[in-house]
C-alpha cells in the first residue's frame, strides 16, 4: 500500500540574475520597518551586506547587522544573533551568506519568539511558535538552506553537529542571485557544489525518497554535474553559477523532504571534532559511503550514472552503479578537494570514537537504503584515513 507522503518547501521564491534587487520589495509585502541582517565578517568586507542595506535604507527601513556567524557555528552563536534582534527590535530577519549564515538566521528567528533556551529544540518538531518572518539570500550554491525546516549547529560540548527540524524554520521567501555568487574562491565553489551534489544523491537514495523528490533530485545531480567544473575553473561564468544556484535549490527541495542518507552521519563527527568545511568532510566520505550504500538499491545508483552523463549502454545495474561512484570520484579528484582525513589530523586512534559518533545520528541514518553497523562505520573511515 501506497504510504501518505507530505511535501513542503519555501512560500515564495525569487531567482534570476539581479533578484538581490528585490529586497525592498519583499520587506515591504510584510510591511516590516526594522531589518536584522545576519550574515558573516567576509561578506560584510566585500560589500554585499551593503548593497542590501543600501536599497533597504532607501526604502525607509531601519537596518541592523549581526556579523559574527562562523564556519560550522555552535548554538551559542544563535542566542547571541537572537539577542541582538531583540535589543534592535527587528521585526524582520535577513538572512546572507553560506549555510552557516542562513541557518543561524533561520534560528535566531524562532529564539525571539519561543521562551526556551536553542539545546530544547534539537530534534524534530520540538519548537512550538512561529519565528519571525525571515527572509533568506544564499551567497553560495551549496546547502539549500533556503528551502529546507532543518538548521545544523555544532556542539563543541559533546563534539557533534545537531540538527533542529521544523517547519517554522522554512523562510517566508527565498532570495535568490547568481550575482551574489560570482566572487565564491574556487576551492569554496567546489566544496559547496559537491555538498548540493550530495544533497540530491542522498536525496535520491533515501528510503523516504518519492516520485515527486525523485525529480527534483535527478534535474539537480544533472545540472551540478555538468555545470560545476565550469563554476570551479571559470568563476565568472554566470550561466554556470545560475545553474549551479539552481541545482542547489532543488536538492535542498528533495532533501528537505526525503532526508539526507549515512555520507552527512559520517560528516558530522569529523566536522565537529576536526573543523572540516561541511562539503568537504562530505566529499571525502562520499565514495566508501556510495559503495557500502549501492547494493540497498542497485537499481537507483546505476540512475545516477545516467543522470552524471555516463555512459551505461551494455552495462548490468551492478556495472553502471560502479560507473556512478567512479564518477563521483573523478569529479572530486577534478575539484581539487581532498581524499584523506589525515590530512585534517584525524589518526588511526580515533576511528572508535567517531565511528561511534555516526551512529548518534539515528535521524539520518534511518534514511540510509542499507543497515549501517558500528564495524561499518569504522571501516569506512579507515578506507579514506
Amino acid at each position: 500500500m501506497n504510504k501518505v507522503n507530505i511535501f513542503q518547501t519555501t512560500p515564495r521564491i525569487i531567482m534570476g540574475t539581479g533578484a538581490s534587487n528585490k529586497i525592498a520589495d519583499e520587506v515591504m509585502r510584510f510591511s516590516k520597518k526594522s531589518v536584522m541582517i545576519i550574515t558573516d565578517p567576509g561578506l560584510v568586507q566585500s560589500g554585499i551586506c551593503g548593497r542590501f542595506e543600501e536599497l533597504l535604507i532607501k526604502a525607509g527601513c531601519s537596518v541592523h547587522c549581526f556579523d559574527s556567524v562562523e564556519p560550522d557555528p555552535p548554538f551559542e552563536i544563535a542566542s547571541q544573533a537572537a539577542q541582538c534582534v531583540r535589543d534592535a527590535g527587528a521585526d524582520l530577519i535577513l538572512g546572507i551568506g553560506g549555510g552557516s549564515s542562513l541557518d543561524i538566521a533561520k534560528v535566531a528567528s524562532i529564539l525571539v519568539t519561543n521562551t526556551e533556551p536553542v539545546s530544547t529544540y534539537f530534534g524534530i518538531d520540538l519548537v512550538p511558535n512561529p519565528g519571525l518572518t525571515t527572509i533568506l539570500a544564499p551567497t553560495t550554491a551549496g546547502t539549500g538552506s533556503e528551502v529546507t525546516p532543518i538548521a545544523i549547529l555544532s556542539d563543541h560540548h559533546e563534539k557533534l553537529k545537531k540538527g533542529i527540524v521544523s517547519p517554522h524554520l522554512f523562510p517566508a521567501v527565498a532570495l535568490l542571485d547568481p550575482e551574489l555568487t560570482l566572487g565564491l574562491p574556487a576551492a569554496i565553489t567546489a566544496a559547496t557544489g559537491m555538498d548540493a551534489l550530495i544533497h540530491a544523491v542522498e536525496a535520491y537514495t533515501s528510503k523516504n525518497a518519492t516520485s515527486f523528490t525523485d525529480m527534483l533530485a535527478q534535474e539537480a545531480m544533472t545540472l551540478i554535474s555538468k555545470h560545476i567544473r565550469t563554476a570551479f575553473a571559470n568563476g565568472s561564468n554566470l550561466e554556470a553559477r545560475a545553474k549551479m544556484l539552481q541545482g542547489s535549490l532543488l536538492a535542498g527541495m528533495a532533501f528537505a523532504n526525503a532526508g539526507v542518507t549515512a555520507v552527512h552521519a559520517f560528516a558530522y563527527p569529523i566536522g565537529a571534532e576536526f573543523h572540516i568545511p561541511h562539503g568537504v568532510a562530505n566529499s571525502i566520505m562520499l565514495a566508501p559511503v556510495m559503495e557500502f550504500n549501492m547494493l540497498g538499491n542497485l537499481t537507483k545508483f546505476a540512475h545516477m550514472a545516467q543522470a552524471f552523463g555516463e555512459n551505461t549502454l551494455g552495462l548490468s545495474e551492478r556495472q553502471a552503479a560502479k560507473v556512478a561512484v567512479e564518477s563521483l570520484r573523478n569529479l572530486a579528484a577534478d575539484l581539487k578537494i581532498p581524499k584523506s582525513l589525515s590530512g585534517f589530523g584525524v589518526k588511526a586512534e580515533d576511528i572508535p570514537s567517531l565511528a561511534k559518533g555516526v551512529m548518534k545520528v539515528t535521524r539520518l541514518l534511518a534514511n540510509n537504503p542499507r543497515e549501517l553497523k558500528l564495524e561499518d562505520a569504522e571501516e569506512i573511515y579507515r578506507q579514506v584515513l
